[in-house]
């Protein structure tokens, strides 16, 4: 009975639609269209392939645009930068003061002893900055004043001293050296007398520099806190990132090489900060024990250049020594015995007892990260570039120990 009503309802169905023609036959149809998730998705990498390679491409041909672009948005979220650096820093010696503050009042609650923590780690850095700004660099400004002051003498006695040699030594043609000081010495003391004229510019640009600094400094010590205190909330938020991108399986991998990526960078930072800190603290003692001139600025540029893996150490060897030799021969070679004395100590004791192997590099990439960093980043790249290749040089030799397990081989096969 069904049956026979569906084809009289086909039937009647037929009638109001007409005879049929050839655009009705099943092959002349419109086809309906059916997503394919494949194809789909082949589309979808193949569109962000070709707009990556478009930026890569405008970005490359347009490096100065792009090293501006790069420079306003560091420049506009510096702050930010340097409390991540702040945080990152400190957090090994909030640790150590947390850990130690719950060995000594064993009934102190988590948050009062992490709140302790940061304040006695806080107050000792800002009480150390203080002291530097207090004590330091005054005695670096002085030490510049007296050595802008000391050029002309040091011409002069560098002109007697080529003269006793001439005199000493008469088969010696010296002419050339002394005809050479005479014409740079009227250059220096046109360049010293313009640096005088220009000193109050300078020091308003610099004082509205400071004032921008300190306030960004001051947000780069609060965000630095909040960063330190919520590190439970920020690690939380990282392994919800993980979790949802990472499929499951692959996470626990994902975590160990983000953690030994984490270990690498921040033992070799940390512990080079440390390093030049303690060098040039000692620079400072040694040179005053010595009784040598311009401890405070020596002592300085010997701390920063420090943190300059192979190089650092005899970059900042140089300026001391040629301030040195202005005032004294003689206290020119005490500061140089006394300088690769320092170093020796650096590299063979102070230096590994702090950071040990920490990045595992050979000598010949350290000096590329050297080299490269400091071509496209200044100072800051050479000291960065050497953490950065070693974790991108583990993470390389994951990829070529994977590539290989997938093949039956392993690193020690290959010969």
């Amino acid at each position: 009975m069904s049956k026979k009503r569906e084809n009289s309802n086909k039937t009647i169905f037929e009638e109001l639609r007409g005879p049929a023609s050839e655009a009705d036959t099943p092959d002349s149809r419109p086809q309906k269209f059916i997503r394919n998730d494949r194809y789909f998705t082949i589309c979808v990498y193949t569109f962000l392939l070709v707009v990556a390679s478009t930026v890569a491409i405008k970005a490359i041909f347009s490096f100065g645009q792009t090293k501006a672009f790069l420079s306003n948005i560091v420049r506009a979220i510096g702050p930010f930068l340097i409390a991540i650096l702040i945080a990152y820093v400190l957090m090994p010696f909030v640790k150590r003061v947390n850990v130690l503050l719950r060995r000594i009042f064993k009934k102190l609650p988590e948050k009062p002893a992490m709140v302790l923590s940061l304040l006695i780690v806080y107050l000792l850095g800002i009480g150390l900055m203080v002291a530097v700004l207090i004590y330091v660099l005054p005695a670096v400004v002085r030490n510049l004043a007296d050595l802008v002051r000391m050029v002309p003498e040091g011409y002069n006695q560098l002109k007697i001293l080529l003269g006793q040699l001439q005199e000493h030594f008469p088969q010696l043609d010296l002419s050339s050296v002394t005809s050479m000081l005479d014409s740079t010495q009227g250059d220096v003391m046109s360049m010293l007398t313009d640096i005088s004229g220009e000193m109050i510019p300078v020091l308003y640009t610099a004082s509205v520099s400071v004032v921008q600094w300190f306030f960004n400094f001051v947000i780069a010590i609060v965000v630095s806190v909040y960063m330190l205190y919520g590190k439970a909330s920020l690690k939380r938020l990282c392994k919800l990132v993980v979790y949802a991108f990472i499929p499951r399986e692959q996470v626990p991998q994902v975590r160990k090489v983000l953690g030994d990526c984490n270990t690498i960078f921040g033992r070799y930072v940390v512990s080079k900060m440390v390093d030049s800190v303690i060098i040039g603290i000692l620079c400072a003692l040694l040179m005053t024990i010595l009784q040598l001139p311009y401890v405070f600025l020596i002592s300085m540029v010997v701390a920063i250049t420090n943190m300059i893996p192979y190089f650092g150490p005899f970059i900042g060897a140089i300026p001391g020594l040629v301030i040195e030799l202005v005032v004294s021969p003689w206290k020119a070679l005490i500061f140089l015995i006394m300088i690769l004395c320092l170093q020796q100590f650096d590299g063979l004791y102070l230096g590994p007892k702090l950071m040990g192997n920490s990045t595992g590099m050979k000598p010949i990439w350290i000096i590329f990260a050297i080299t490269v960093g400091g071509k496209f980043f200044g100072v800051p790249g050479m000291f960065l570039g050497v953490p950065v290749l070693a974790i991108l040089a583990y993470l390389a030799e994951l990829l070529v120990s994977e590539r290989l397990r997938k093949k039956g081989l392993t690193i020690a096969d290959i010969q």
